[in-house]
C-alpha cells in the first residue's frame, strides 16, 4: 500500500512524546494528560484500517514499502510489515495505549509530564517490535521498550520499586545479550543481511547443521522464555507488577509479556526447524541424551501451568494474583506452540519422517493450537489488563491491595463489583468470552498432538476459576466494615477506561471469526514451512 501507516504508527506517538515534551508546560497537568490521551487515541484510530484493509485471502506481510537502508555497512534497513501474527498484536498495542493513560488519571500524581512522555516511546516502541522485518530493528525496538518501562517501574512504582526495577532489568538484558550474540552469528551465516526474508530463504536453501540450530535457537528462547515469563524465569513478573503503577501492570501484562509467544513463532519456528527437535547428547563417561528445546519448554510451560495457578491460590496480594495468573495462562500458551514438536514425533515431523496419517494430525492439531494460542495471547491481555486496571482503582481509594483488608465492597460499589466480576469470567475463559474461544482452540490442538499436556492444560483452567472466583467473594461479598463500607464507586473516567476492555472481552468471544481468519493463513504457512 502506498499510504505510510506502519511508519506513522511509529513515528506519532515519538512525535506527540516530542511536542508534549518541548511544548507543553509541565504545571499543566491536564493540558499533558489530554494531549497524550489524543495522541494514543488518535493512533488507535490509524491502525484500525489495518484489521479492515488486511487480505485474508493473499495472506503473508502487507502494507510494507520497500526496505529503506538504514545501516547500509551493515545491510540493516528500515523494513516493516504486518501478517496474521503481528496484526492484531499492533492493534492491541494501539488500544491498550488510551486505557493506560486513563489508568493514570489518579493514580500518578508527581512527574506526571515524564509519566507521559515515557508512555508515548513505549507505545512507539511496541509497535515497532510487531512490525519489524529486519532483525537488528527488530532489537533496537526490544531494546528501548525496556527503558520507558524500567522507569516506570522505578519512578512511579510502589515502596520496593527500585529492587523490582533493577530485577527486571537485569533479566531482561541477560536475554538481550544472548539474543544480540546468535543475531550476530546469523548474520554471518546468511551473507551479511538483517533482512529477515533474505536471512529465512538463505537458511531454506542452506540449512545450518543441526547443532549450529539448537545453540542459536537455545539463545532465542531464553531471551523470549524471560519475556513470557516461563518457569523458573517468572520471577522478575510478580515484582515487577506488585511495585508498577498501574499503567505500567496494564501495558505489562496485556502487551509486553506477548513478545515472548511472538518471538517463539516469528523466529525460533521458522529459523531453527531442527534445532527445536534436535535431542543433545551430554557427555558423562557415557552419553547421556537430553531433552529437547522443544520438550523442555513443554515441561516446564505445563509446570507454570500448574505451578503459576497454585501460587495464585495462595495470594494474599490482589495484584500477586493475578500477576501468578498471568504466568499459569501464558504456560498454557506455550504449551500450545510447542507440544507437536516435543519427543520423537516431533523430530520425525520437523525431519521430513513422519507421514500419512500422523503428519495430518500433527499438521491440524498444531494449526488449532497454535491459532488458538495467538487468539489467546489477544484474549488475556483484554481480561486481564482489565482486572489490572480495576485492582489500581481498588488501590487508589483503599490504599491496599491485601486481600484480608477488603471485603464486601460491592455494597458501596456496585458498578466496579460488576465489572471486576465480568473481568474476572473472561479471564477464566467463560463461554461467549474470548479466553474461551483460545483455550478450547489450544486443548483441542493440544489434545491431537499430546494428550499429557492437554491433561495439565485442563487441571490449570479448573485451578483458575478456583483462585480467581474465590478472590471475587473474599474482595466483594461478605459484610462491608470500616473504610469499604464508604468506598466510592468507580467513577465516569475510570468507566471509559475498562468498558472498552470488557465490551471487545466479549465481542471476540461471540465474533471469532474474523480475528480467526486473519491468524490461521499465517500459522498453515509458518507450520508446513517447517512440517517436512
Amino acid at each position: 500500500m502506498a499510504l505510510p501507516f506502519l511508519e506513522v504508527l511509529i513515528l506519532l506517538p515519538l512525535f506527540g512524546a516530542l511536542v508534549i515534551g518541548l511544548f507543553v508546560p509541565r504545571e499543566d497537568e491536564g493540558a499533558v494528560r489530554g494531549a497524550t490521551l489524543a495522541v494514543t487515541l488518535v493512533n488507535f484510530f490509524v491502525s484500525l484500517p489495518l484489521f479492515f484493509l488486511y487480505d485474508t485471502s493473499k495472506g503473508g506481510f502487507q502494507f510494507g514499502r520497500p526496505p529503506m537502508d538504514w545501516i547500509e555497512p551493515l545491510g540493516a534497513s528500515i523494513h516493516l510489515g504486518v501478517d496474521g501474527l503481528s496484526l492484531l498484536l499492533v492493534i492491541l498495542t494501539t488500544f491498550l495505549m488510551p486505557i493506560a493513560v486513563l489508568s493514570s488519571y489518579r493514580g500518578i500524581t508527581t512527574k506526571i509530564k515524564n509519566f507521559h512522555v515515557a508512555i508515548l516511546i513505549m507505545e512507539a516502541a511496541l509497535v515497532g517490535v510487531f512490525m519489524a522485518r529486519d532483525l537488528l530493528l527488530f532489537f533496537l525496538f526490544f531494546e528501548i521498550m525496556l527503558a520507558p518501562m524500567f522507569l516506570l517501574i522505578g519512578v512511579w512504582g510502589g515502596p520496593n520499586r527500585i529492587k523490582a526495577a533493577l530485577k527486571f532489568f537485569i533479566y531482561t538484558a541477560v536475554g538481550s545479550l544472548l539474543m544480540l550474540a546468535a543475531m550476530a552469528f546469523i548474520y554471518t551465516q546468511a551473507g551479511h543481511t538483517f533482512d529477515l526474508e533474505k536471512i529465512t530463504q538463505s537458511f531454506r536453501d542452506n540449512p545450518l547443521p543441526a547443532t549450529t540450530q539448537f545453540w542459536l535457537c537455545l539463545a532465542f528462547v531464553i531471551a523470549f522464555a524471560i519475556k513470557v515469563p516461563i518457569f523458573p524465569l517468572h520471577t522478575w513478573l510478580p515484582h515487577a507488577h506488585v511495585q508498577a503503577p498501574t499503567a505500567g501492570s496494564v501495558v505489562l501484562a496485556a502487551v509486553m509479556l506477548k513478545i515472548g509467544g511472538y518471538g517463539f513463532l516469528r523466529f525460533c519456528l521458522p529459523l531453527f526447524p531442527q534445532g527445536v527437535t534436535l535431542q543433545p547428547e551430554l557427555y558423562l563417561g557415557t552419553t547421556i541424551l537430553l531433552p529437547s528445546i522443544a520438550t523442555a519448554i513443554c515441561w516446564l510451560g505445563a509446570i507454570g501451568v500448574v505451578y503459576g495457578a497454585l501460587m495464585a491460590l495462595a495470594q494474599k496480594d490482589l495484584k500477586r494474583l493475578i500477576a501468578y495468573s498471568s504466568i499459569s495462562h501464558l504456560g498454557l500458551v506455550v504449551l500450545a506452540i510447542f507440544a507437536a514438536l516435543s519427543g520423537e514425533v516431533g523430530r520425525q515431523w520437523t525431519s521430513g519422517a513422519a507421514e500419512g496419517a500422523l503428519k495430518a494430525t500433527l499438521e491440524a492439531g498444531h494449526t488449532r493450537a497454535v491459532t488458538g494460542a495467538v487468539f489467546q495471547m489477544i484474549a488475556h491481555g483484554l481480561s486481564t489488563g482489565a482486572l489490572f486496571f480495576l485492582v489500581g482503582v481498588i488501590y487508589d481509594r483503599r490504599h491496599t491491595k491485601e486481600i484480608a483488608e477488603l471485603g464486601g465492597l460491592a455494597t458501596p460499589a456496585p458498578k466496579l463489583a460488576i465489572c471486576f466480576v465480568l473481568a474476572a469470567l473472561a479471564s477464566v475463559a467463560l463461554p461467549t468470552t474470548a479466553g474461551f474461544v483460545g483455550e478450547i482452540l489450544i486443548l483441542l490442538g493440544v489434545f491431537e498432538t499430546n494428550k499429557i499436556f492437554a491433561v495439565i492444560g485442563v487441571t490449570g483452567m479448573v485451578l483458575g476459576a478456583t483462585y480467581m472466583l474465590w478472590a471475587v467473594q473474599r474482595v466483594f461479598f461478605g459484610p462491608a466494615e470500616g473504610k469499604n463500607a464508604t468506598m466510592k464507586d468507580i467513577d465516569r473516567v475510570e468507566l471509559a477506561g475498562v468498558l472498552p476492555l470488557l465490551i471487545f472481552g466479549f465481542v471476540l468471544g461471540l465474533f471469532p471469526g474474523p480475528f480467526l481468519s486473519r491468524i490461521e493463513p499465517v500459522v498453515q504457512t509458518l507450520i508446513k514451512s517447517y512440517g517436512g
